[in-house]
């Protein structure tokens, strides 16, 4: 009794945890497939756009990454529900071993009630006992007996329910199988096909190396020239409140820090096309581009700009290739939003975690986000602040 009460725990469990499973996976799918929607907006948007081509390299290679993930999370689906499968078997087969043992058992009943069914002989049988206890046992036997086989039947019919039951969550369980494969190859031949573009871009971008080393040099300067501006400005707010005694708010910097992977995205919708740090060209592999401080989000033409925390505008500046960029500091902190055409916040303007701080500048049909994050005066990598 304790093992079968142990074994149903067991199989309860797995049902809980296997639901849980598939309702994540179902989110993390869903997170993933609108991503890749949005990118296939994104790469019709630049189509034709002058210098597009590496901007497409990028975002195609995302959309590759995506493919990639949606197929090892249907793959790891694919295992789950086979572990499901088998677990679900071996409960079927154990309801229908204590089947057997019910109409085995039930059999004999039915035989010994049939052949004791003459009262004449259970009341010689009674008489014939050795002693009163003997034959008061005798006696309930005879009396339970028949009562005894209209019980066993109940048992096997409540079994035989129980596991047609199983049977059809079984089945329930093998279409689900059958159609996490099928999407599994639909998905496997658009991963074929997105790579076969991606390396078609590749040997189209390879025979314009010479022309794109002239453009890599000229915005490793561009980068440059960003990033000791933003090391400027930085230092500048930093020694201001040194000098005018004003104090960082250390409430404010332990509630950003407490959000490290949690923060907003500046933008209600994007993908990420250039990462944070050094990093080699996806076709040039000999070349390494600009040290990024920050990361590049691909967005929709003149989309609006958010604050990812509570804070105030500490300065509203304009950079060369960078145009109009909005510092906010959050006490120790600070975020830096550029490339914005119109600013909806001026300096020492507090804001919230939400609030709009402009729009972006339109590049042919989409825009484009360049943010940072920086503790102090030494940078973050944003991807590890902002949520996944």
């Amino acid at each position: 009794m304790k093992r079968l009460l142990l074994l149903s725990a067991l199989l309860l469990l797995g049902t809980f945890a296997f639901g849980q499973d598939v309702s994540k996976q179902n989110e993390r799918k869903r997170r993933i497939e609108e991503e890749i929607s949005y990118i296939d907006n994104q790469l019709k948007a630049i189509t034709g756009r002058q210098k597009a081509t590496t901007d497409q390299l990028q975002l195609i290679r995302k959309r590759v990454a995506n493919r990639k993930s949606l197929i090892s999370d249907l793959d790891h689906r694919i295992a789950v529900i086979n572990d499901s499968l088998t677990a679900k078997q071996r409960e079927i087969n154990r309801l229908q071993k204590e089947l057997d043992t019910l109409e085995t058992y039930s059999h004999k009943l039915i035989y010994n009630t049939y052949k004791n069914r003459d009262t004449k002989f259970w009341f010689m049988y009674i008489l014939a006992s050795e002693d009163i206890g003997q034959g008061y046992r005798r006696f309930a036997f005879f009396r339970n007996l028949a009562s005894e086989v209209s019980v066993q039947a109940g048992r096997i019919r409540e079994k035989q329910a129980e596991i047609a039951a199983e049977r059809e969550k079984l089945a329930a369980i093998r279409a689900d199988a059958l159609s996490t494969k099928k999407e599994r190859e639909t998905e496997y031949k658009k991963l074929v096909a997105e790579e076969k573009q991606s390396q078609d871009d590749i040997k189209r971008l390879a025979k314009t190396e010479k022309q794109y080393r002239q453009e890599l040099a000229a915005k490793r300067k561009e980068v440059e020239r960003l990033n000791q501006e933003i090391k400027k400005v930085l230092k500048t707010t930093v020694a201001e409140q040194k000098k005018d005694q004003t104090k960082v708010d250390k409430a404010l910097s332990g509630q950003f820090a407490q959000n490290k992977g949690k923060l907003p995205w500046p933008l209600k919708q994007g993908v990420i096309t250039e990462r944070f740090g050094v990093h080699n060209h996806p076709v040039y592999t000999n070349l390494k581009l600009p040290d990024n401080p920050g990361v590049t989000f691909s967005t929709t033409k003149g989309a609006e700009v958010f604050s990812v925390f509570d804070g105030e505008v500490r300065k509203v500046v304009v950079l060369p290739g960078y145009n109009q960029c909005v510092l906010v500091q959050h006490g120790e902190y600070f975020t830096f939003y550029c490339k914005l055409a119109g600013v909806s916040v001026k300096s020492g303007q507090k804001v919230k975690t939400g609030d709009k701080l402009g729009t972006l500048e339109i590049e042919g049909n989409t825009s484009s986000l360049h943010f940072q994050i920086w503790k102090g005066t030494d940078k973050q990598n944003p991807e590890s602040w902002l949520r996944k």
